[in-house]
Formats: structure tokens, sequence, C-alpha cells
């Protein structure tokens, strides 16, 4: 009697899971299972699943000694467990009411009946305990071993006469925990491969995502425009299988690839409500008929369609737009994609942005820097020309003339870099005037490595303030005089580039106040100098100063290879 009752109730079990399976492949109820947060109307609908199951359960139970041996607490239990105490106490009142109601007098009938709402009850409270955790397989069966057993204590309990409960629960008790305790665990298995396929859902899109984000932060680091808008709505289109994808601004379309790009054109003013809605609200929308796509064009095929904003910082910037042909075929996996994607464009859009502001800000700084040069220099070279005007004006007008190309190469077109070549020309320059004031008291040397200074660029005025420095305060306290040395030479990784004096040097003291921007005003050229090379060229073209106190200073600078801008690849012109 026992194994021909546990086969049958196996077999009966068999369809109760065929259905359960058949409805986990449902939207709906996958939407139910796998929704965090679940509101009142959701846990009467889950109730009402569970608590048909319940029923159901009775209605396939196998009649034996007046009563029914069944699977009626394998739904609630279920229920309880993954809905809650809500779930649980409606799901097992339902079925216990349905239990009691058609067989009222009935040998079990009371008893059954608070058997399947108690079970219902403690699953709901055990849901708590797996609140934070994943329900197991092998958690449901000894639930609802448990359980099943309970049901037994309770229909020797209540059922009257006990000599007949004793024999009904002699007869079912293996067969119904065993077999009931199986679908539970079977049910938890069916729903958790609703969560992993989930997973792999979650895994795929977020797989998706970073490629097509890999491959559009070329275009997109260039900011919001049409060429971008359609190399990035191109690389969407053709990584998935939507119909159409389009990128708009705040007030017209910027690209459109797929259905419809023949009247979906770049430059047209978008029309649709959904579009609009998403830019007021900041918000994803949906359009889920050809009316709420709302083009103008009656062969247009795009009838759904989800619109997600692009935003920069607190304000909107545009949308991005994926389209089905189908109308509300736009899924909740096509909604966390949008969102996803648009996230993503965003952030790349705003480092986009600071990308550029920050190049900007170091341009202003380079030229702010080099703007403070060109007077210190202009002033000390005027003085010189005065003082020479007063012993010799044709000196003096060669060495205007001197000046006068000087800054006319210096100025020319507002370049933001040179050659080194003129650089060397702008220091010979500068010199002709110094030695017109000094006389035999100053002596200097270019040393130029062959092609080293050829077709290699550098920021204006990055040489001469060296030169200066290493005059004024190299050559010019030593009563003798001295000699300046200008060297260029090229090594394996760069060009060296050298300004030495054999003047009175520097103490220590003040070589280490100069390296730590603590001297005197009159160093301002030192300190643009090494500022202009760190924001060209980074900290290792930082200068390079040694200095002997009545021996004489090197100051020394480097230009890698690897960042060397050279003729021909910068534009240097207006």
């Amino acid at each position: 009697m026992t194994f021909h009752l546990l086969v049958n109730l196996a077999s009966r079990l068999g369809v109760f899971v065929i259905i359960a399976f058949l409805l986990s492949q449902t939207a709906t109820f996958k939407k139910l299972i796998l929704k965090r947060e679940v509101s009142l109307g959701e846990k009467i609908i889950l109730s009402l699943i569970f608590g048909s199951f319940g029923i159901l359960g009775t209605y396939m139970g196998i009649p034996i000694y007046g009563a029914l041996a069944n699977s009626r607490a394998v739904g609630v239990i279920i229920g309880g467990l993954l809905g809650g105490p809500f779930v649980g106490v409606l799901s097992g009142l339902i079925a216990s009411l349905h239990r009691w109601s058609i067989d009222i007098g009935g040998f079990t009938a009371i008893a059954c009946a608070v058997s399947t709402f108690t079970e219902a009850t403690l699953a709901g409270l055990i849901h708590k305990r797996f609140e934070n955790g994943k329900i197991r397989w092998w958690h449901g069966f000894a639930v609802g071993t448990f359980m099943e057993l309970l049901q037994m204590i309770i229909i020797l309990t209540i059922a009257k006469p006990f000599s007949a409960a004793w024999e009904l629960v002699k007869v079912i008790w293996f067969p119904m925990t065993f077999v009931n305790s199986c679908g539970i665990a079977i049910f938890i298995l069916i729903i958790d491969n609703i969560f992993k396929e989930q997973e792999r859902v979650g895994a795929l899109q977020a797989k998706l995502s970073l490629d097509i984000a890999s491959e559009t932060l070329t275009y997109l680091r260039k900011g919001l425009n049409e060429l971008s808008a359609y190399k990035a709505a191109k690389i969407i289109f053709d990584k998935t299988d939507y119909d159409a994808v389009a990128i708009t601004d705040i007030e017209k379309i910027l690209a459109h690839v797929g259905k419809g790009e023949d009247h979906h054109k770049a430059g047209y003013n978008f029309m649709t409500k959904t579009t609009k809605d998403a830019i007021n609200f900041k918000e994803y929308k949906l359009a889920t008929s050809k009316e709420e796509i709302n083009c103008t064009e009656p062969s247009c095929p795009l009838e759904s369609a989800v619109v997600a904003p692009l935003l920069e910082g607190d304000g909107v910037i545009g949308c991005l737009k994926l389209y089905k042909v189908r109308p509300n075929s736009i899924t909740s996996i096509d909604i966390k994609l949008a969102q996803g994607l648009a996230h993503m464009f965003s952030t790349q859009l705003e480092l986009a942005k600071a990308e550029n502001q920050a190049k900007l800000l170091a341009n202003a700084e380079r030229r702010a820097l080099q703007a403070q040069i060109n007077p210190h220099f202009l002033f000390n070279a005027i003085n010189t020309i005065i003082s020479v005007s007063r012993k010799n004006s044709d000196d003096a007008r060669k060495l205007l003339i001197d000046l006068s190309e000087f800054f006319r190469k210096n100025l020319s077109a507002g370049m933001e870099l040179v050659p080194l070549e003129q650089e060397i020309e702008h220091v010979k320059a500068y010199l002709s005037i110094e030695q017109a004031r000094f006389g035999e008291r100053l002596k200097t040397e270019f040393i130029v490595e062959s092609g080293a200074a050829s077709s290699i660029l550098v920021p204006p005025l990055i040489l001469q303030p060296l030169v200066e420095n290493a005059v004024k305060h190299g050559i010019m306290p030593k009563q003798e005089g001295g000699k300046v040395t200008i060297k260029i030479e090229s090594t394996n990784q760069g060009v060296m580039v050298s300004v030495e004096d054999d003047g009175v040097g520097m103490s220590e003291e003040m070589l280490e106040n100069i390296k730590k921007h603590q001297a005197s005003k009159d160093r301002i050229g030192l300190w643009n100098v090494n500022g202009r090379l760190e924001s060209y060229f980074g900290k290792e073209s930082c200068l390079d100063i040694h200095s002997k106190h009545k021996l004489g200073t090197v100051v020394k600078f480097f230009i890698p290879y690897s960042r060397m801008p050279v003729m021909g690849r910068e534009n240097h012109g207006a």
C-alpha cells in the first residue's frame, strides 16, 4: 500500500511540476519573483497563485481511508518561503478554506485545513531567515520534511477517532513527506533557474555594454556632435538586434541608424512626446505603439522604443533611443541596456568635457607664464640699448634691429610652439645685445650637435631666460667676466639642452631656495621655464640645476622623444 501510494503521489507531482515550470516561463511570473520590492497588490497576486497550487494539490489527491493523500502543502509552503508572511498566510488561508469547504464534517477536514494554514504561516516566518540569502533546494527539502511531519502530528491531535487517524498516518506519512519535500525542492530549483537566467542575461548585458562603451570612447571623448553620435549609434546597431538606434541632443536628431533612416535624418527636430518627456523628467520613457512614436511618415516601420536621457551634471544634453518594429516589444532587458549605455555615454561625455577643460586650463597657464617672460626680457633689453646709445648710435641702431627681429619672430601669429633652431637664433639676438653692454667681459659658445635641433618644436622663450640668468646672476657679478656655453645634444631617448656659465655660482642655501621657489622675484624666468617644460613634456623635463660657489652654474633640461612635438605633426601657426 505504501509503495503504491508513493508511486501515485509521485506521478501526480510530475503534473504539478510541469505546470509550475510552464508558469515560471511567463514574463509576469518572472517579474513578480525577481522584484526586490513587491507591492501589496503583487503580494495578493502571488498569494492567489500559490493558493491555487494548494487547491490543485487537493484535487490531485488520492483518496485513502476517508481522507486524501495529497500535495496541497507544496504550493503554500513555497508561497510562504518565497513571498514571506503575508503571502504564506493568505495562500494558506485560501487552500485551507477550500479543503474544509469541499468536505465539511469530513474525518480530516478540520485537521487538514489547520495543518495547511499552519504550514504556510510557518513557511512565511521562515522566509525571514533567508531574507538576505538564497533559499537552496536542500533548504526546501528540509523545511518540507519538517512541515509534513508537523501535519501528521496535527492530524493525530485533531482528527477523531484517534484510531482511524493513526491508521491513516501510518500509511501516508512517508509517501507524503518524501514526495512533497521533493516537490518543494524541485519548485525551488525552478525558481532558482529564473534567478540564474537573470544573472546570465545581466552578465551578457554588462559585457555588451562594456564592449560598446570601449568602442565608442574614441568618438565620444570629442564631445556630442553629429559625427560622434553617428559612430556611437552605428556601433550599437551593429552589436545588437535593434531595428534602429538614434542619438539626439535636446532639440534635434544627431544620428539615426537602421529602419527609418531615410526620413529620420540628422539635423531634423524630433517630434516624439516620449523623447521630450525623457528630457524634461530626466528619466527613461517608453513608446509602445506607432502613435507614441509619432512619426509623420506613414510608411515608418518603427512601432516601439525606449528613450534614455544623456546627462551632464544635473542637466540633460540629449537622448539615446533604441527602436523595434513590433509594437509593445520593449522588454525589461532593453530598458536596462538603454539605461546602462546612457549612463556610460554620459560619463564618457563628462570626462571628455573635463579633459578638454583641463587642456584649455593648461594652455592658458602656459600662455600666462610666457606672457610673464616677454616683458621681463623686453625691460632688460631696452635698458641695455639705452646704455649703448649713449656711446655709439650706430651700434644702438643695430641692436634695435636685432631686438625688433627677435620680437617679430617671437610674436608672429601667436605661436604656441616654435622650432628649437629659432630659439637658438633668439638667444643669439639676445646675446648680441648683452655683449654690446659687457664687451670683452662676456664670452659665448654654442655647441649644437648636427641634427639635434632640427625639426624639433619647443615652447617659445624656453632657452633665453636660462641664458639671461647665466649672464645676469653668473657673469655680471664677476669682475673679470666669464663665459656662457649653450649645448644641444642628442641621446637615445631624446635631446639634452644645457646652459653653463663659469660665473660666481650659488651657495647651497640659494640653490635650495631656487628649487623650492623661495628665491627672489628676479628668478621668475627660471620658475616659468620650469613650469612650461613640465606642462608640455612632463616631470622628467623639469630643470636640473647644479652650482658651486665661485665656480659656476649648469642648468639642464631634457626633451624625451616620446613626448616631443615635431614639425609636420604640430600646427604652430595662427
